[in-house]
């Protein structure tokens, strides 16, 4: 979904052309996984971080068009919002010292984007949802100018018929309309890809679902939304309102959202390709020229260009990635569930932690998607994104549990011992997995740290929700800055 496209009117004919070519699409890359034609043995991760930009008050500034030209890097995108920017951190080996490297290539360069950044009246921040977002910053006056959202906008809206109704409860409650898709633009995450061959592909996207709700629960960085107090990671049930197609009709009927976790355990990748196209209408009936099936047999390989696009629309928890890289074609898992922040110390941790529960989990002589039912994985990651470390889930063996005790004392292990099995140097594994078990005895994630700091303001100083916001804002960048971990950060005034 990364690739520009102009303004469009869409036809019938173009919407029939564009079926019929997913359907040959789907059928070349069904023939290129019988005649294994993908990278056998891959090993790189990488990574996508989205991020919010502030004025000097640590409200939102509308500017991430001068921001990116500023930076002047390629690394760097626009997101939905003028308040968004996206850095896209390159592939490499998950060996040695590699997330050593990674987070000290992410604080250069994140230090290096901020101090141009403030050359424009602009600060980046990483946080799942920015505390002082209103609902006046969220309108199609303040999507980004890239044509893709625009048409996106349209094309979802035009599906739905109606303006979208978002509704969350927690300890507050949230009902607004809005008639755009930037609410969405609220969402800013982090996205780890894992690069994996077809035979391992099942077992790696099964294990991301069984354990999403484990992540969520530990990294929760979003309660607050528009003023008010939802869930600790409010950005899961508003990026599934934010990007629905459904008027109520559909969703009475059953069907699908484009936000999806999915209803099923796996077998292969081509499952999820194969119910892209089945259950899921285009967005963006846009057709290349290439002709996949004569590309491939002429010895190429094919961009697959309208299947990778459609897929780019349907917005799976962890989501199947076709791409070519040097003339040969391979296969990634993106993991989408984690919020963006609070500090890249937890970011790589969060990251670690991922990577290495997953790898013990695919090499587990009994996989977990076997022991335990697709739903209770999809209920796992609502109950994690209402309640954060205070969340009870359910695992195979122990059944409810305090997911703090759960990752304490079976998960950490796991992911130690996948860290292991990657090569990844073990001062370097201990570091940042002991910030994952800090997290989890002392109970303070940033959506926690938020909470508490917010209260204590408000407490000391009697001031409304709307300036304590604002000073919880200001407090977290200046935390944000020092890299130590969120379960360090004061909440006294």
């Amino acid at each position: 979904m990364g690739r520009d496209i102009q303004a469009i009117k869409i036809s019938g004919e173009d919407r029939r052309n564009y079926r019929d070519k997913l359907r040959r699409s789907l059928d070349v890359f069904a023939r290129m996984l019988r005649e294994r034609l993908f990278d056998e043995h891959p090993s790189t991760v990488g990574q996508e971080i989205e991020l919010n930009l502030v004025d000097d008050r640590g409200m939102p500034s509308m500017r991430n068009d001068d921001v990116l030209k500023v930076i002047a890097d390629p690394a760097w995108a626009t997101e939905v919002g003028q308040f968004n920017l996206e850095i896209n951190v390159p592939h490499r080996h998950l060996d040695g010292d590699a997330l050593a490297t990674l987070e000290a290539e992410l604080r250069a360069d994140l230090n290096a984007a901020d101090a141009k950044a403030q050359s424009v009246g602009s600060h980046l921040v990483m946080v799942g949802i920015l505390p002082t977002l209103s609902e006046a910053d969220v309108h199609e006056g303040t999507m980004s100018a890239n044509e893709r959202y625009k048409v996106l906008n349209e094309q979802i809206f035009a599906a739905r018929g109606e303006d979208m109704r978002i509704a969350i409860d927690g300890p507050e409650q949230l009902l607004t309309h809005a008639d755009s898709i930037t609410p969405e633009s609220a969402c800013t995450s982090v996205q780890l890809h894992t690069q994996v061959s077809p035979d391992a592909f099942a077992a790696y996207w099964n294990a991301a679902q069984a354990i999403a709700g484990v992540q969520v629960a530990l990294a929760a960085n979003s309660p607050f939304l528009f003023g008010r107090q939802l869930w600790h990671e409010t950005r899961i049930t508003l990026f599934e309102q934010a990007t629905d197609t459904r008027p109520d009709e559909l969703k009475e009927q059953g069907v699908r959202p484009r936000v999806w976790f999915g209803e099923r355990w796996i077998t292969s990748v081509f499952d999820l390709f194969e119910e892209n196209i089945r259950y899921f209408p285009a967005l963006l009936p846009i057709c290349e020229d290439e002709d996949p099936l004569a590309v491939l047999d002429r010895g190429g390989c094919p961009q697959l260009a309208e299947m990778s696009l459609h897929n780019g629309t349907i917005y799976r928890w962890n989501r199947p990635v076709y791409a070519v890289a040097d003339g040969i074609p391979h296969l990634r898992v993106e993991n989408r569930v984690l919020p963006a922040g609070p500090t890249i110390a937890d970011t790589v941790a969060n990251a670690a932690f991922y990577y290495g529960l997953v790898r013990s989990l695919t090499e587990a002589q009994r996989p977990i998607w076997t022991q335990m039912s697709f739903t209770t994985a999809a209920e796992n990651l609502h109950e994690a994104a209402r309640h954060g470390l205070d969340a009870q889930l359910y695992w195979p063996g122990v059944g409810d549990t305090p997911v703090t005790e759960l990752i304490l004392r079976r998960l950490l292990p796991l992911a130690r011992e996948g860290l292991d099995h990657w090569g990844v140097n073990q001062v370097d594994a201990d570091r940042l997995l002991g910030i994952i078990e800090q997290r989890c005895l002392t109970g303070q994630t940033g959506a926690a740290w938020q909470i508490a700091t917010v209260a204590e303001i408000t407490r000391h100083s009697g001031v409304d929700r709307h300036a304590a916001l604002r000073q919880m804002t200001q407090r977290y960048i200046e935390h944000m800055h020092t890299n130590e971990p969120v379960h360090t950060w004061p909440t006294a005034i």
